[in-house]
């Protein structure tokens, strides 16, 4: 993955000010009656502002190949680095109006424009070895391909221990512990 680093700021600074406004307040920092679809996350993620009613965490792919990511959600935040490839799959982590903050596969977070971000689903292959893509679901499968990590692949679907994706003009089966990108226990269908 390469981030070009315009301009770092203590990004923990920028969320204390973020978390103390109210749920409801705008992105000018007014407060307003909160919007009916508005959740609250669950423990595990507290500050996540649900607005779109879809669940908050999930994971989704960077729609182009230059997608700012700022320190706040809003344009008047810097942006802090630039993604650079269309398909890298991130998590929403949270959601304030139509920002969104993401997280990639390194745990780096940041928020960008909802209009950035694509429902497709893509994985990136993970570890420190190249991993066999396989015909079938099984380990014992023919292997159709060697990918190594970092690889971004296209996210077809998930059964059990194995994931179904496309990469490079070919189709197979990796792992689900072998990638990003995807929940150990999430269904992900065609």
């Amino acid at each position: 993955m390469v981030r070009f680093f315009r301009q770092v700021l203590p990004f923990a600074a920028i969320v204390l000010v973020f978390a103390t406004l109210p749920a409801h307040a705008g992105t000018d920092g007014a407060i307003g009656d909160p919007p009916e679809t508005e959740q609250q996350g669950d423990a595990a993620h507290p500050d996540a502002v649900v607005r779109s009613g879809l669940p908050v965490p999930r994971f989704v792919t960077l729609r182009s190949n230059e997608v700012n990511v700022r320190t706040g959600p809003g344009v008047r935040y810097p942006v802090e680095w630039v993604f650079v490839k269309a398909g890298m799959p991130v998590e929403i982590t949270a959601e304030f109006d139509t920002w969104r903050r993401i997280r990639d596969v390194e745990g780096t977070q940041g928020w960008v424009h909802q209009s950035t971000l694509s429902g497709r689903r893509g994985v990136v292959v993970t570890g420190q070895q190249t991993r066999t893509l396989r015909r079938d679901a099984a380990s014992v499968a023919e292997a159709v391909a060697q990918l190594d990590p970092g690889v971004i692949a296209k996210l077809r679907k998930c059964k059990g221990p194995w994931c179904q994706v496309d990469v490079g003009g070919f189709r197979g089966w990796l792992q689900r512990d072998e990638v990003w990108g995807v929940y150990a226990k999430e269904d992900v269908g065609e």
